[in-house]
């Protein structure tokens, strides 16, 4: 007979060990697969490894492509931590896009140092918006926030096609559903010359050292575990839940609203609707890797846009499906699932004939 315990406390070996033990099953079970397409495995891997490590080219892209996954992995740690459920990320995401793209084409005249800070507010108050929604409903009307979240997300992409094909379309674009680009005072600097990677980046990593720091030492950090932990307890010491529930939400939002405006304003330039290739939903994966640790999110999105790289390269390099990354990052989620499981519970098996 099998019995299930909970843990009084994950050891830190578990912690830690879970999500490493998680990315590294998830690779040997993509050897599957490409044992399959009849690829060698340890060629395919060293093509993955050339493709992120192989050129300081290759190891930017990786960076660039982990930028905007540790704003949404951060976006769905803090609400998570409350277990506020933001499946719209990929929404706010658009949200913060298109408000960057509103401001920064040409209304506002302003040096860099003016324009770009208010995009980047523009960009994250509309993301804060579109979780604000939600967050008002669950806590005033009780309603689910997985479902307003999710089918938010297809309202505002609708939206966003309709802006698109009407007040952002640029004249300018030989009729193609795009927007006007954003002028160069408002594009975020690039880091290195002839590189993709850009301010983006320092701005999403200062991001989450504030986001470690106000979760661990600040009291609205130890609010909102305890309403994590137990809501009908930290309701009954004082905690204001609906408050501090309604404050993760909007930075949760604004976190996903940065994402997209670091995406357009500094790397695209203008706004189309296939800017994301699902950089919100990806951002659940970052954050469930991560152990819902904001400097996790850095290192764990790392390693998801490193997958997505290294199998581009991969694919290129061996005529390998590239759809193989879309598959590793599925199997990186089960195995930490299952792997925050153990961690969370101990499995031990009991004779019968025991009373």
């Amino acid at each position: 007979m099998i019995r299930i315990e909970p843990r009084e406390a994950p050891s830190r070996t578990l912690t830690i060990g879970v999500p490493v033990a998680s990315a590294l099953i998830a690779l040997m079970l993509a050897a599957i697969p490409l044992a399959f397409a009849g690829a060698n495995i340890l060629e395919a891997y060293g093509q993955m490894a050339k493709g992120i490590f192989g050129s300081v080219f290759a190891f930017t892209e990786m960076l660039t492509r982990a930028t905007p996954l540790i704003f949404t992995g951060l976006a769905a740690t803090l609400a998570f931590r409350a277990k506020l459920w933001n499946i719209g990320a990929e929404g706010q995401f658009y949200l913060g896009a298109m408000a960057a793209v509103t401001v920064g084409t040409g209304m506002i005249d302003a040096p860099s140092y003016i324009l770009i800070p208010i995009i980047l507010f523009t960009g994250a108050a509309a993301g804060a918006a579109g979780m604000a929604g939600p967050a008002y409903l669950k806590t005033r009307f009780g309603a689910d926030e997985v479902v307003t979240t999710l089918l938010l997300n297809f309202i505002i992409l609708i939206f966003m096609q309709m802006m698109l094909e009407g007040p952002l379309k640029d004249p300018m674009g030989m009729g193609w559903p795009q927007s006007e680009p954003i002028v160069d005072n408002g594009m975020l600097p690039q880091l290195l010359p002839r590189m993709r990677v850009h301010f983006g980046l320092i701005i999403a990593l200062i991001a989450a050292v504030v986001a470690q720091i106000m979760l661990s030492k600040s009291v609205w950090g130890f609010k909102l575990r305890a309403i994590g932990e137990n809501a009908a307890a930290a309701l009954h010491a004082g905690i204001g839940v609906k408050r501090t529930l309604m404050g993760a939400a909007i930075i949760s939002g604004a976190m996903a609203g940065l994402a997209g405006v670091s995406e357009v304003a500094g790397l695209k330039g203008y706004l189309t609707a296939d800017l994301s290739p699902g950089f919100g939903y990806t951002g659940i994966v970052v954050a469930m890797l991560a152990g819902l640790s904001p400097i996790g999110v850095v290192l764990s999105a790392i390693f998801i846009s490193s997958v997505f790289v290294g199998a581009d390269s991969m694919s290129r390099a061996m005529g390998v499906s590239s759809y193989l990354a879309d598959l590793v990052v599925a199997m990186s989620l089960i195995s930490v699932l299952v792997g925050g499981f153990i961690a969370r519970y101990r499995i031990s098996w009991i004779n019968k004939g025991v009373a």
